[in-house]
């Protein structure tokens, strides 16, 4: 077995174990979220390469926008605070609030706009390579 199948089946029995926590113990376990796709319904697929996590959050000042950009590696981000809207460069839009979660998309065009009364902040997990882009600007 490779070394990226070991490290999925890694991970699974990691979220497994988590789930199966005693919760009577004083410990609560709350999902967040879970999927093989991403918000647009497109397979998530890991990079190539030495795998690198990167965790940030981000804040989007009111009216500010993140710019046409693009996710060259999968990114799932949980909203702390605000609204945002994310749109594709075809006008699909997804909308979310503080307590949503969502799998962004890879390779695909879009752009994040604070739509609400307070500054957006989201924390983002990127499951990149080492050496490999998380984003990068396009020209809408």
């Amino acid at each position: 077995m490779n070394m990226r199948l070991w490290g999925l089946a890694g991970l699974w029995m990691a979220a497994c174990s988590v789930w199966a926590l005693d919760t009577t113990s004083g410990v609560t376990v709350q999902p967040l979220a879970q999927a093989q796709s991403t918000w647009d319904g497109k397979a998530l697929a890991y990079p190539e390469g030495r795998a690198e996590v990167t965790a940030m959050q981000v804040e989007i000042a009111l009216g500010a926008e993140t710019g046409w950009h693009q996710h060259s590696v999968p990114s799932f981000a949980y909203m702390l605070q605000g609204e945002l809207e994310i749109t594709l460069k075809d006008g699909t839009v997804n909308r979310l609030k503080a307590g949503d979660a969502v799998f962004e998309v890879v390779g695909t065009t879009h752009n994040g706009r604070n739509v609400g009364d307070v500054p957006v902040k989201l924390v983002v997990f990127y499951a990149g390579a080492a050496g490999k882009a998380l984003s990068m600007p396009v020209k809408p």
